[in-house]
């Protein structure tokens, strides 16, 4: 066990400081977890004669050790009286851990707002897919970026052409939180994209100039939307995930897979598609409880363009001196996929989730036994630890490291921080390095340095 210095008691009394240990195994989800996770892995196997997947495993697994001080803990004592406290080692998880992805959600908004996102308007811009694609990005995840590629390039270019200037005139920034789900625990990839709202401009002395591009209109989002359909068509089927046939597109027969498989993409599948994977009401939709009055249907919203599925979002906008906005914005899109408060049990033993928000309908829980809910949960697991969030910024040669503080600020100015003499310096440096090995081979790459524009912005 490890020993850290607290404050005093005194010192906490006034600053009104108080810990207050997380009590996981007091919580309807661990119970249930507890409960029941055992018995849904092996109906499971059972059901399709495959193990499911290791990676699933561990996340019920770890789940069940987070917070939980039997586990591991580390003991944080004051110098001063000698009180104690413990505090239990976390999962860290991206699954389903409500503790762990509310404190990773935290973290995350502070650190985008204070060290990533420059001073300047930001708008975001949300991507919706379609289902068939939803489930082919929940088998291939690595696709995802080649998608969010896609969009990041209309979006640039688009705002390039509400500034006035030409696609090597100015370069914008950008960070993508990849959502893997929504509030009924369905399985749901789509993407927000918090944009800077307008373009970088390096001017004649070398300084970058920020250039704020006007709102779209609704007809030109509806355009930028076709151009993303258009061009994600085009690369999907390019790389073969796609099957034109008969002037339909089709998505092409998945190679062969492992086993696992034979558990994992029904689960996947039928989380996308609000259903239950296996047991007896299998391929059934999962039910819903109406405890709200339903809504009439609304005028189409403002800035929002719905084509064949998909659904291109960019209404909300945060100015730049409004920094506690843009902060909740970024814990909103961050937020973990399950809260505490929302899975209860009813009398009749079933759980019900709250949703986050009522439907239309009026539908404000869904409702499912205890196997159904790990379905639910087992579909949000995913392999190893990969980031949800991607940041585009068109920076130096050289990225600067995340955590750069000011630096990283300067890097989302875009390519200002590689003006064409600072890359000119950098071919004729490579150049005396091939010369000197008496090689044409490429040399050792240069150490890192920000251009001169963005060594004025420090």
């Amino acid at each position: 066990m490890s020993a850290l210095t607290l404050p005093s008691r005194g010192e906490a009394a006034n600053g009104a400081l108080r810990y207050e240990r997380h009590r996981p195994e007091q919580t309807t989800l661990y119970r249930l977890v507890q409960q029941h996770a055992a018995s849904f892995i092996a109906h499971t196997e059972a059901s399709t004669g495959s193990e499911l997947p290791r990676f699933i495993k561990d996340e019920f697994d770890a789940f069940l050790e987070c917070g939980i001080l039997a586990h591991g803990f580390l003991r944080l004592r004051c110098g001063e009286c000698g009180h104690d406290k413990l505090l239990a080692f976390s999962c860290k998880r991206r699954g389903f851990c409500p503790s762990c992805g509310a404190r990773r959600m935290s973290q995350t908004a502070a650190h985008r707002v204070d060290h990533v996102i420059p001073h300047v308007p930001v708008r975001q811009w949300v991507l919706s897919l379609p289902i068939p694609l939803r489930v082919l990005l929940a088998a291939q995840p690595e696709r995802v970026t080649s998608v969010l590629q896609v969009v990041h390039r209309v979006v640039t270019r688009h705002l390039l052409g509400r500034a006035g200037l030409k696609p090597e005139e100015g370069h914008g920034g950008a960070v993508t939180l990849i959502q893997r789900f929504g509030s009924a625990a369905n399985l749901n990839i789509h993407l927000h994209c918090l944009v800077l709202d307008g373009v970088y401009r390096c001017g004649a002395d070398g300084v970058p100039t920020f250039v704020e591009a006007g709102a779209p209109t609704d007809d030109q989002l509806h355009a930028l939307l076709q151009t993303v359909i258009a061009r994600l068509m085009t690369l999907l089927t390019r790389r073969g995930v796609l099957v034109e046939d008969m002037g339909q597109t089709w998505l092409a027969e998945p190679q062969a897979e492992g086993e696992e498989a034979r558990t994992l993409r029904p689960l996947q599948a039928a989380a996308v598609t609000y259903r239950i994977a296996f047991g007896p009401r299998a391929g059934q939709k999962v039910l819903t409880l109406r405890g709200a009055v339903p809504r009439e249907a609304t005028a189409r919203q403002p800035l929002c363009a719905d084509i064949d599925g998909f659904s291109l979002h960019a209404a909300v906008r945060v100015e730049a001196h409004d920094r506690k906005r843009l902060e909740q914005l970024c814990r909103t899109i961050t937020r973990p996929a399950l809260s505490d408060e929302r899975v209860q049990l009813n009398a009749a033993g079933q759980v019900e989730l709250k949703l986050k928000t009522p439907w239309r309908d009026g539908t404000t829980h869904r409702v499912m036994s205890p196997l159904e809910f790990m379905q639910r949960l087992a579909a949000r697991a995913t392999e190893g630890r990969p980031s949800g969030t991607r940041a585009a910024a068109a920076a130096a040669s050289h990225p600067v490291p995340w955590g750069a503080g000011t630096q990283r600020q300067a890097a989302v100015m875009g390519r200002a921080a590689g003006t064409r003499g600072a890359r000119a310096g950098q071919r004729r440096r490579h150049g005396q390095q091939r010369r000197g090995r008496g090689g044409s081979g490429p040399g050792p790459a240069a150490p890192h340095r920000l251009g001169a524009a963005a060594q004025a912005g420090l």
